[in-house]
Parts: C-alpha cells; sequence; structure tokens
C-alpha cells in the first residue's frame, strides 16, 4: 500500500482507478478508513440463484450502486448522477474511467463521460488509483482467487477548478480524462493503450470467433477429404481386372 496519506480524512473527493479484476471493487475499500461508494451493473444485483444472491450481497456490503446498463446514454447518465449524490454528502466514489476491465492488463482509453463530469459537476479533487496484480489473484472467468498479495498505489489528488461550469464542454472532458489516465499509468506501469477497452473485447471476441469458424471449416473440409479418397479407394477396388 503506497499513498494512503493522499485520501483526505474528510470531505469529498473521487478514487479514479485502473481495471483488472472482480476484485478491485473489494481491495480498494478493505484498506480504507472511509466509505468508497462504486458504480455496478444492476445484473450483479438481480442475477438469481445462489451465485446470485452472494455476489448481490458482496457489491452490498462494499457499498457499491446498482446502474441500469440496458441503454448506453441512460446507463451514463444514472452514473452521473449517482456519483453526484454521493459527493454532495461528503464522501468517496469510486470510478473505472476505462468502463470495463482490462482484457489483457494493459491501460486503456479512459471515457469522457462520468469521471470528468462528476468531477466538473462538483469540484471534488481527483485522486488517481493504481491496483496493481490483482488481475493475476482472480483473473476473468475465475470464481476462486488465488491467495497472494496484491498491491495499491494513490496518488496525489488532481485539482480540476480551472474547468469549473465546462462539463458540457467535450474537449474539456477529454483532457480531464486523460490527465487522470496519464497519473494512473505513472503510477500502474501499465502500457497504455490509445483505444477503449470495449473495442478491444468486440475486437478479441471477433478474432476468437473467426479462428472457432475457420477450424470448423478445416475440419468440414479434412472430413470431405476424407470421405471422398475413401470412396475412392473404395471405387478403384469395385472396378473389374482387365
Amino acid at each position: 500500500m503506497e499513498g494512503l496519506e493522499n485520501i483526505p480524512d474528510e470531505g469529498p473527493a473521487i478514487l479514479a482507478s485502473n481495471h483488472l479484476s472482480f476484485s478491485d471493487s473489494f481491495f480498494l475499500p478493505a484498506v480504507l478508513d472511509r466509505k468508497v461508494t462504486f458504480i455496478a451493473k444492476a445484473e450483479y444485483f438481480t442475477t438469481p440463484g445462489v451465485k446470485g444472491r452472494l455476489t448481490a450481497a458482496f457489491f452490498k456490503g462494499v457499498g457499491q450502486l446498482p446502474v441500469d446498463r440496458s441503454g448506453a446514454r441512460g446507463a451514463g447518465e444514472a452514473a452521473i448522477r449517482s456519483g453526484i449524490e454521493v459527493l454532495e454528502r461528503g464522501e468517496l466514489f469510486g470510478i473505472y474511467p476505462e468502463g470495463t476491465r482490462s482484457p489483457d492488463g494493459r491501460l486503456y482509453r479512459g471515457k469522457p463521460g462520468g469521471l470528468a463530469r462528476v468531477a466538473l459537476a462538483t469540484g471534488a479533487p481527483v485522486i488517481p488509483v493504481a491496483m496493481i496484480d490483482t488481475e493475476k489473484i482472480q483473473p476473468p472467468g475465475k470464481v476462486m482467487p488465488k491467495l497472494m498479495r496484491p498491491g495499491i498505489r494513490i496518488g496525489k489528488p488532481l485539482d480540476f477548478s480551472r474547468y469549473q461550469g465546462m462539463e458540457h464542454d467535450r474537449f474539456v472532458l477529454r483532457a480531464v480524462t486523460d490527465e487522470v489516465m496519464y497519473e494512473i499509468m505513472k503510477l500502474s506501469g501499465q502500457e497504455y493503450v490509445d483505444m477503449y477497452a470495449t473495442a478491444m473485447k468486440r475486437q478479441l471476441a471477433e478474432a476468437a470467433k473467426a479462428e472457432k469458424e475457420a477450424e470448423k471449416a478445416a475440419k468440414a473440409a479434412l472430413a470431405r477429404a476424407e470421405k471422398e479418397q475413401a470412396e475412392k479407394e473404395q471405387a478403384d477396388k469395385e472396378k473389374p481386372e482387365r
């Protein structure tokens, strides 16, 4: 743990973190004396079954707020409203500017909507946070975590009061977001990728699909070739000798 002194003892602040693992939302609040409220997709709170109830209990226990993501724009506005409400109560608001977990451990471009708009609307300082090695503890798709010690680095607060009242200027939102992502990159030591993590996930999914289809086509072609060879050999055997 590094930089714990950068978290204010009281008053609102935004914790902007990289996102490597499902467990990030557990480790960061666990080391702080103050409550941190994160935004989580509503499905985590409504999934049926035992696993769904356990997941919902976990997210409620670490102070996460459900946000309906059925519409991308509506989800963004709901997250912004929730963040502003948390900060107006003088509390800590946690957010992952990348918008989703990194698919490969690299740091991706931050989305300019939520983080920057909440920061400029409230005037709250933004504190960059780097989670270290949490993807090794619980990789995506793994239920049981490994027993190991992750790292957390907390940077100095960033003041964006110079942009107060400009939360609807897309160039300002981009500048604020990029400055925060640069500080996260310095703290984490991650390789930076100038594209959104969601776009990379789509590319990886499409590549995996194409590879699977190519493998299926290759197997089908091999099966046809083997069938044709077998039919040819059978035909040769059945030819009358001259």
